[in-house]
């Protein structure tokens, strides 16, 4: 019984996305990617999408070229090595 009424939700989400995507594809746009460019002036508004937002924010809180750059390789290695440090006997959450 469950499996049927997860397939049903599944299949109108599905054919609701298939819908708005096919007669109105502007819907769920941003609506900066409407206005006309022109090349001769950058828009001051630019950022990262949200997965750089980190690397964004660490590069331009280090004034120094490098040093952001260090930060940055820092911050992602420290986040590699994090398994290798843990020395908790602790396994759960």
């Amino acid at each position: 019984y469950f499996s049927y009424k997860d397939i049903l939700g599944f299949a109108i989400l599905l054919a609701l996305l298939a819908l708005l995507s096919t007669f109105a594809p502007n819907l769920l746009g941003d609506p900066d990617n409407f206005t006309p460019a022109n090349p001769l002036v950058t828009p001051p508004h630019i950022k990262p999408e949200w997965y750089f937002l980190f690397a964004y924010a660490i590069l331009r809180s280090i004034p120094n070229k490098l040093g952001g750059v260090l930060a940055l390789l820092f911050s992602i290695m420290i986040l590699l090595l994090m398994p290798f440090l843990h020395t908790s006997n602790q396994r759960t959450l």
